[in-house]
């Protein structure tokens, strides 16, 4: 029991290695013998922990696919928790659906999301994992959707879970724009997440 409890934080360690390599390079540069030396894991635990390089990797890219998502989560469901009237819900998240896809960081977490979910298509154990993460990150926006529904502060003829896949879109969708020559210019994306979020406020 006492080895059980730590291999968690051990594998963690790898996993966060992993995470930051993946981040910056590709997945053909990761090699686990380096990340065995940098984090002091023993090799052999490595891979009896997660079967394989790729089940390192793999289990990597589904930390940090549910990391960036959880973020941007954690923004919303922070604003649906401060809000105590109609008023103060729609001054906290009008900035926050409007923002949440702005920026050069932005931008860089959707690349990631992209290349994560493309590498799911010839890694079957991969889009198992994301496929998991994913239904359970949909459900807690539906979830805080639900809770602002309920509150009346937003429309309740809507399905909360197409609504938080709508909220996911907004945010990963937007990958689409950052490869065109001819990208939208952000103020005028800014204005129309406005536009589209106060269409969902009750009527």
């Amino acid at each position: 029991m006492a080895k059980q409890s730590r291999s968690g934080p051990v594998m963690q360690t790898v996993l966060d290695a992993v995470a930051e390599r993946l981040m910056a390079g590709d997945a053909s540069l990761i090699r686990i013998p380096e990340v065995c030396e940098a984090t002091g894991i023993n090799y052999g635990s490595v891979y009896h922990h997660f079967g394989s390089r790729e089940g390192v990797i793999d289990a990597a890219y589904d930390m940090i696919f549910a990391r960036l998502v959880e973020e941007d989560i954690a923004l919303f469901r922070q604003g649906v928790e401060q809000a105590t009237t109609f008023e103060e819900f729609v001054s906290i998240m009008q900035p926050i659906v409007a923002s949440v896809s702005l920026g050069t960081a932005r931008r860089h977490r959707r690349a990631m999301r992209v290349r994560i979910v493309a590498a799911a298509s010839t890694r079957p154990r991969l889009r198992m994992l994301i496929g998991q993460t994913q239904a359970r990150l949909s459900a807690e926006v539906r979830h805080t959707i639900e809770r602002a529904q309920s509150r009346g502060w937003l429309r309740e003829d809507l399905s909360a879970g197409a609504l938080a896949v709508l909220f996911q879109i907004v945010v990963f969708g937007r990958s689409l724009d950052d490869v065109s020559i001819d990208p939208v210019d952000e103020g005028e994306w800014e204005k129309t997440m406005s536009a589209i979020f106060f269409d969902l406020l009750p009527r």
